[in-house]
């Protein structure tokens, strides 16, 4: 189903969940739904709470709630005629109680936006982010490509302080378009920003990200707080606002702080 169909919340939201698969690489139970309701259907993802894992610096129990929070966050990160980089999700009960739901994006698998590569394999206009050697001791290199899709989610990552975009989080669609998911890690009061896409580091954020950055600040005033309250902490809602004042008021792109690994692992 469209992402961008005004039937995706509701359905999302009040459909019947059934469990038709799991993801048994994820860290947390990751499921298969395909929800059905009014004569429409589609595929979705459903993260319940009981199945996250205990991680020692984000208090258990609430990835889901931070999924949510991200959702609402990149709505807000927009300007006119741009959908959200995160899929539709919502919070809901499901078979297994209640956890996150989000609408699954297809991919286009012949489409990669970020890859590791041999030097001389780097397309032409990629950004490096390292370099490195292979298991074999042969040169390597993390790059990513060049687009304002990409970009708009690295400056969205700064905004959720993510701490953990993956390659493999990275979806992108045949029409163009690209989709972050898995922000179960986000949202935290301290710097936590681990990315594969530094390939920005120090530049200006263009004029449109400028705009989704204003209209995010005008919505966190305008009621969203108030919102994310009921998921995040005031402290982890006041390092939010710092973050997002701080873009504001020095538009470019971060480096990464020193404090713990810049990349997360594995990258993919």
């Amino acid at each position: 189903m469209d992402p961008a169909n005004p039937a995706v919340p509701g359905l999302l939201s009040n459909g019947r969940l059934e469990v038709t698969g799991r993801i048994v690489s994820a860290s947390n139970a990751t499921l298969l739904c395909r929800v059905t309701g009014d004569g429409l259907q589609a595929d979705c993802v459903y993260k319940p709470v009981r199945g996250e894992r205990p991680l020692w610096d984000f208090p258990h129990g609430t990835l889901a709630g931070r999924e949510y929070a991200s959702y609402l966050v990149a709505e807000a990160f927009v300007t006119d005629g741009e959908r959200p980089v995160v899929p539709p999700t919502v919070l809901r009960e499901g078979p297994f109680g209640p956890g996150m739901v989000q609408l699954w994006i297809d991919t286009d698998d012949g489409h990669d936006l970020v890859d590791v590569l041999a030097p001389g394999d780097v397309p032409a206009g990629w950004l490096t982010v390292l370099r490195a050697r292979d298991g074999m001791g042969e040169p390597a290199v993390l790059a990513h490509a060049d687009c304002p899709e990409l970009q708009r989610m690295a400056a969205l990552d700064v905004v959720l302080n993510n701490a953990d975009r993956k390659a493999g989080h990275v979806l992108p669609t045949a029409d163009g378009a690209v989709f972050g998911v898995d922000h179960g890690i986000c949202l935290h009061e301290d710097d936590k920003l681990r990315t594969v896409l530094w390939g920005w580091t120090g530049r200006r954020l263009p004029g449109g990200l400028v705009d989704a950055v204003a209209h995010l600040r005008g919505r966190l005033d305008d009621g969203l707080c108030t919102r994310l309250a009921e998921h995040l902490t005031r402290r982890e809602l006041r390092a939010l606002s710092d973050r997002v004042d701080g873009l504001l008021a020095q538009p470019e792109f971060p480096a990464p702080s020193g404090y713990g690994p810049a990349v997360p692992w594995p990258a993919f």
